[in-house]
């Protein structure tokens, strides 16, 4: 048995009933749960449609994402999040560049890296390396003025833990940042790069190993091993190259208004959706949200 979700953007809720029932009628399936009114709606599938992917096509234009995956264990127990560009709307790099009068080169850098042009490990020393001399209390400023949460992350983390599941936050990005951030948002554990610093300035330099795509794989594998779960019980996001990995092999890997050569490797892609689409293809209405 399979599952269909149908979800728009939050703050434009355009999920019409019509279309829905269209939807279910043409694919034959089950009675439509509305999850929330106008934003998500679901109805069970006897199988998988052949022309799912051209039916996603034609919503995409409408503002509607489709998730169909199979029914059984869509609820998951871990949460394995990447931070920027997806638990956070900024690169937390790109933020620190333009304080250094770096933006644009970084950015350009940080975009490629992102679509997997670049080697991860690389183009960040290429980046941290133009940050050296930069005063270590540009990330204390760059945190409490330019970072953003994404909308429904907040929901995400709390409705997952109190339902006793876990959340990690994995990131390409620093441990500066990834603190506040986990913290904020109730994350069970954080890990990232460390900046190195001396004399109150950045180096330049960041320390080793690199944590980039195989490190979030071996996060997965190991937090999964620590709490006694299974890889299939995971529900992995992200929009990065650097998250394909982990994307992979969690049991549901969820490309969120992700590159498009990170979407086109997954499965479930969210573009018009926030953070709660993540709850909403699990099965939970919006009245199960914890905030």
């Amino acid at each position: 048995m399979y599952v269909a979700t149908l979800l728009t953007n939050p703050t434009t809720p355009s999920l019409e009933v019509p279309m829905v029932d269209a939807l279910r009628n043409a694919w034959g399936g089950g009675e439509v749960t509305w999850l929330n009114p106008g934003e998500a709606a679901e109805f069970t599938l006897p199988e998988m449609p052949d022309n799912r992917w051209d039916v996603w096509a034609d919503l995409q234009e409408m503002g509607v994402d489709l998730v169909v995956q199979p029914s059984e264990g869509r609820r998951k127990k871990m949460l394995l999040a990447d931070m920027d560009s997806t638990m956070i709307q900024q690169e937390c790099i790109d933020e620190l560049a333009d304080e250094a009068g770096v933006g644009e080169r970084v950015k350009d850098i940080t975009a490629r890296a992102m679509n997997g042009e670049l080697d991860f490990e690389g183009a960040l020393i290429e980046r941290v390396g133009l940050l050296k001399g930069l005063d270590e209390a540009v990330i204390d400023h760059v945190l409490n003025t330019r970072i953003t949460f994404m909308p429904g992350g907040r929901a995400l983390v709390a409705t997952m833990r109190t339902a006793g599941g876990y959340a990690a936050l994995v990131s390409g990005g620093f441990t500066a940042f990834t603190a506040r951030v986990a913290a904020q948002l109730g994350f069970d554990e954080n890990r990232a790069n460390t900046l190195l610093t001396e004399n109150g300035q950045l180096t330049g330099d960041v320390q080793r190993p690199i944590l980039g795509r195989q490190a979030k794989v071996e996060s997965l594998e190991r937090i999964t091993a620590t709490l006694g779960l299974s890889e299939g019980d995971v529900i992995a996001v992200g929009d990065g190259a650097n998250d394909l990995g982990m994307l992979g092999r969690a049991g549901t890997g969820v490309a969120l208004h992700a590159k498009p050569s990170v979407a086109a490797s997954c499965d479930v892609r969210i573009n018009h959706g926030d953070l709660t689409a993540l709850l909403y293809i699990q099965g939970y209405s919006k009245a199960d949200f914890s905030v």
